[in-house]
């Protein structure tokens, strides 16, 4: 059994980091050790967690690692994309169906709660889910029971639920395009997923990775990053953040057509970098680079903190062994509306 980080600690033992590389976690800046660090605690719990975060963060890597490191790392994992499931196939293909329960039905077919039994459900887009299929969710994730379609026995399905969603929603229940019952089951436990431009210095890290990999892959000689190369990257802003890097890594390194090891980039990047390495971010001396560092950090660290406290501050500071007027004056400094994250203690209410 593993034993779970130390309630104080913003980073995760060496050998932790290690295995967590393995399930290509990999990142060396303050705001993405914080986000490993409550990784590994919210997978030695089994409660119902949110991931958020930008398009192409890792959201699902991150689920998936959630899994590989729980208690249900033997069972299966599965995903299922919420925005491509339309109504009419929604219970069937989450619950299955009994044969002859409508036309093509000549057999019968569990559903994908089924075969996640005893390991992970992982539900993704979920902020695409139709009304209908909302309440259908709702109902499943109340006490896990669940009918399939034709069937008279209710069934029943120990299954962990992992949602994911790169809206805010929050402000889709104000809007009232998402149920609020629902968004209070899906988010016991949170997990905000920082952009790649907010993880300084894992952008040069991540490119190596990719590029080792890719070298194994197309069985092709390795490659490093030229300084030319390293700056490019560097100045770019990632709109489509890990999974952007990754593309134009796999780019750079199937047109490569040089002699020597050394990885150039000649195509310029959308956002502002030309081919040269030149950006129209200015360059911050050693002083503002770190203080900018710091604070992404700490803004990160605090809302994962107080996620899983759940808003409340005691509980946080006791966590993160910081006494609670420091911690309440950083949660101060950086305006966070603590607010924003008791609402699983409405459930209660």
């Amino acid at each position: 059994m593993r034993k779970s980080p130390e309630p104080g600690g913003q980073t995760p033992p060496r050998r932790d980091l290690e295995e967590l590389a393995l399930l290509d976690l990999v990142g060396e800046s303050p705001a993405w050790k914080a986000t490993l660090h409550l990784l590994r605690r919210i997978a030695d719990g089994d409660a119902t967690t949110l991931i958020e975060g930008e398009t192409g963060t890792g959201k699902e890597l991150v689920a998936r690692a959630i899994h590989q490191l729980s208690r249900r790392r033997d069972f299966p994992f599965i995903p299922l994309n919420c925005g491509a499931l339309p109504d009419n196939l929604l219970e069937t293909e989450l619950f299955g169906h009994e044969k002859g329960a409508f036309t093509d039905a000549r057999e019968r077919r569990d559903g994908l709660v089924a075969e996640a039994r005893g390991g992970t459900l992982f539900l993704d887009e979920v902020e695409a889910m139709t009304p209908r299929a909302q309440v259908v969710l709702l109902r499943f994730l109340q006490d896990q029971t669940y009918l399939p379609v034709g069937g008279r026995a209710v069934a029943t399905a120990d299954v962990h639920i992992v949602a994911a969603s790169n809206a805010n929603l929050h402000e889709l229940v104000e809007r009232q395009q998402f149920r609020r019952d629902l968004l209070f089951r899906l988010c016991v436990l949170q997990l905000h997923l920082p952009r790649l431009r907010d993880r300084a210095g894992d952008v040069t890290l991540l490119a190596r990775c990719f590029l080792e990999r890719l070298s194994r892959t197309h069985q092709r000689p390795p490659r490093r990053l030229s300084a030319q190369a390293r700056a490019v990257l560097e100045a770019h802003d990632w709109p489509g953040n890990v999974r952007e890097l990754e593309g134009v890594v796999l780019r750079e390194f199937l047109m490569h057509d040089g002699d020597g090891d050394e990885l150039t980039i000649l195509r310029p990047l959308s956002g502002g970098t030309s081919p040269t390495g030149a950006s129209v971010h200015h360059p911050v001396d050693f002083k503002h680079a770190k203080a900018k560092a710091v604070s992404e950090f700490e803004k990160t660290y605090l809302r994962q903190l107080l996620g899983f406290a759940h808003g409340n501050v005691s509980l946080a500071a006791r966590l993160s062994r910081k006494d609670r007027g420091a911690l309440n004056k950083l949660v101060k400094k950086h305006g966070i509306d603590t607010d924003e994250f008791r609402i699983q203690t409405e459930i209660a209410d």
